[in-house]
């Protein structure tokens, strides 16, 4: 599929500009891990599980995904402005054309007069250059880009609602109000839908990415928070972190058909094996990271200490990454054997683990 993304020389330039980079070159995979409100992303060897570089100007980076050819991630602010708020000055050099194109326009009646916004950053994965900076209605929690690339979901809980971003014209395209507090997304295998987290009212929300409405909801645990898909798309599981249990969701038949129950309230990461045989969730009130066996519903654990957050099964390598909700680091977990193999130190809170290649 051709990409999205074509850039020219002066745009480079620009970008150049908005945020210093200090990627190293890299062969082989890496994870990209968020830090919040030290306003970066560092950029972690997974051969090694070393910090090899950082990606800065990305302010209160939360929320991240990739773009399908790996080309490009999609980086959500989770700190709010006013839309007067004073803009980015245009750099010496820089032609008044070129600084426009490279700050996206949301279409009209997309973003309400007087209402907070935040930026979507596109970053250049080759240089660390944020290519484009998007309006959006909103804080931005958590991001999802469709499996064709067309679009990212970003969710805003502040808002209850989550806005669609297409990513060739860089504009907003939709504002769905999903439920109170959407808090995570991922799409369909096929991009035709997308399922939406909504911690205020309890309820997994399906979108139609056709005609961006809220298909159907279905009700689940308490605080529902990060959720994964099956690899054939049929099953859901969002960890529920007021009643410390996963509910597994039938999408085809829109109804939970069982309920895993994991302890420690609150969860928070959860992911799937390469394999989707085991299911690991962190539960940050247990200060313990879970394996759950789906085939046969037996559970093991490992406990990490302070506070286990995001996680990321890092497809290919036989290990799970775990961040730390307390401390600057993240865990480096055998996925067989559920042992701690590692630490590595991040310099920062980290939030949603990306890696280079894989789902």
């Amino acid at each position: 599929m051709k990409s999205y993304f074509q850039y020219t020389m002066s745009v480079a330039i620009v970008a150049a500009s908005f945020a210093a980079a200090t990627q190293t070159a890299i062969a082989g995979e890496v994870a990209y891990v968020p830090l919040g409100s030290d306003n970066k992303l560092v950029i972690v060897d997974i051969k090694s599980d070393k910090v090899t570089g950082a990606i800065s100007g990305l302010q209160a980076v939360h929320g991240l995904a990739k773009t399908p050819d790996g080309k490009f991630l999609i980086a959500g602010s989770y700190e709010g402005r006013e839309p007067s708020a004073k803009k980015i000055a245009k750099p010496t050099g820089v032609s008044a054309d070129e600084h426009a194109a490279h700050h996206a326009k949301p279409p009209k009646g997309a973003i309400k007069p007087g209402s907070e916004i935040s930026t979507l950053s596109v970053v250049k994965v080759a240089d660390g250059s944020i290519v484009r900076r998007i309006d959006v209605p909103g804080a931005v929690h958590h991001v999802a880009v469709s499996p064709n690339g067309r679009f990212a979901i970003v969710t805003h809980p502040n808002e209850d609602k989550v806005s669609a971003v297409e990513l060739k014209s860089y504009k907003v395209v939709a504002n769905i109000a999903t439920g109170s507090l959407p808090n995570y997304a991922v799409f369909s295998p096929d991009g035709s839908q997308v399922y939406v987290s909504n911690a205020g009212n309890n309820t997994i929300s399906a979108i139609d990415v056709n005609k961006w409405f809220v298909r159907w909801n279905a009700v689940v645990g308490e605080s529902p928070e990060h959720v994964v898909l099956s690899k054939d798309g049929n099953t859901l599981y969002t960890n529920n972190i007021d009643d410390a249990t996963v509910s597994v969701l039938d999408v085809t038949k829109q109804e939970v058909v069982k309920t895993l129950s994991i302890g420690g309230s609150p969860l928070h990461g959860i992911d799937l094996s390469d394999d989707g045989g085991t299911l690991f969730v962190a539960s940050l009130g247990g200060n313990k990271l879970v394996a759950v066996d789906l085939a046969s519903g037996k559970s093991r654990n490992v406990m990490l200490k302070p506070e286990p957050y995001h996680l990321k099964v890092i497809r290919g390598a036989g290990k799970v990454y775990v961040s730390s909700a307390d401390k600057p680091k993240v865990w480096v977990i055998d996925a067989k054997s559920l042992k701690a193999i590692g630490e590595i130190n991040i310099g920062g809170k980290g939030h949603q683990i990306v890696q280079s290649s894989g789902s």
